[in-house]
């Protein structure tokens, strides 16, 4: 019979290692309870692993889009406000030359003329809304101011006006002489003379700086929607005709029958400016739906593809916690065994 020895030092350190081992298991076992997927990935589904990467990569692309989506529901919304100021400020405008159809009177003129004025201010506050540091009625051209402002010093959109109406009558719209004027005479400058130079290309020189083309936003893989409007749109451009015909004309030396004829005009291109601000909301309104249904899907995609993920990453949080209770009561052991084997040394036994 062959009788082998082993130290004490060989048995601590055995046990050393043991309690080592388990303390790094029963780490990774509490970070898998936690976070309910594997502590190592690529150790736990090997050739799987691949999946995982593009399945969470797929998440986080869809949320990255759910969040980009949130900026352009604020834009939206922000844009949409802004309309409703405009489409106000022009009712309020309509109202005003209502108040004075067929009349003559100085006071009554003059209060609508300042309510006009008030209309254009607040249309021109709202044209140039901005959001996120970008203008949202300038098109792609979000970095500069759609419209300037008509009373501002050195307006181009008025010394434009009084060039106009200088060139084509010969004298200012507040000479006595427009007194003169005719109903066709200024219809004719209305409908062939005025009108072009805010329908046209003048329009561009004159009032606006905004891009024609609206800014365009993706909100699905295949999906791009417009996320603005802009304030060359014929609405915009009917709302400064009619403002500027009831401030440079509605009060001018003109005889009552072409102020009527002038109130006339100003009242239609003010209803064509409802009509058209309103169509803008409705475009706006259906970009808002479409952006609505969007994050629809992409919250129905993420859920889908987020239980894919955990079905392959996913542990059994009950399972892991039976295995670290176990682990840890053999680590128990563990210290009380090095315990013990410490005391067993000859001197304990002289």
């Amino acid at each position: 019979m062959k009788t082998s020895f082993i130290s004490n030092q060989a048995m601590q350190n055995a046990m050393r290692l043991t309690i080592s081992r388990g303390q790094t298991e029963v780490q990774t076992l509490q970070k898998e309870i936690v976070t309910g997927r594997y502590a190592d990935i690529g150790l736990a589904l090997g050739a799987q692993t691949s999946n995982s990467i593009t399945l969470n990569n797929d998440v986080t692309r869809l949320k990255s889009m759910q969040a980009s989506n949130s900026l352009v529901t604020q834009r939206l919304s922000a844009s949409q406000l802004s309309l409703n100021l405009m489409a106000d400020s022009a009712q309020q405008m309509l109202e005003a030359f209502i108040s004075v159809s067929g009349a003559d009177d100085a006071n009554r003129l003059g209060v609508a003329v300042r309510d006009v004025e008030a209309a254009l201010g607040a249309f021109t506050v709202a044209a140039n809304t901005s959001s996120n540091g970008e203008y949202l009625f300038a098109g792609i051209n979000s970095s500069e101011k759609p419209l300037d402002d008509y009373f501002g010093a050195g307006s181009a959109a008025k010394a434009a006006f009084d060039t106009t109406f200088l060139a084509h009558f010969g004298y200012t719209q507040d000479d006595p002489q427009a007194v003169n004027i005719t109903v066709t005479q200024m219809d004719d400058f209305i409908t062939n003379v005025l009108e072009p130079a805010f329908s046209g290309p003048d329009w561009n020189t004159n009032w606006s700086s905004a891009n024609d083309t609206n800014i365009s936003s993706r909100i699905l893989t295949n999906e791009v929607v417009d996320s603005g409007v802009n304030a060359n749109a014929d609405g915009m451009r009917k709302f400064a005709l009619a403002a500027v015909i009831g401030l440079e004309l509605l009060g001018s030396p003109i005889s009552s029958e072409v102020r009527v004829a002038v109130n006339t005009r100003a009242m239609e291109y003010a209803g064509q400016a409802i009509t058209g601000i309103d169509n803008q909301r409705g475009s706006l309104g259906l970009s808002e739906n479409r952006v609505t249904k969007a994050n629809d899907s992409l919250s129905s995609q993420i859920e889908i593809l987020t239980l894919h993920v955990v079905d392959i990453e996913g542990v059994d949080a009950y399972e892991a916690s039976t295995r670290m209770q176990a682990l840890l009561t053999q680590v128990e052991m563990s210290y009380a065994l090095t315990a013990r084997i410490q005391q067993l040394n000859l001197m304990n036994y002289l």
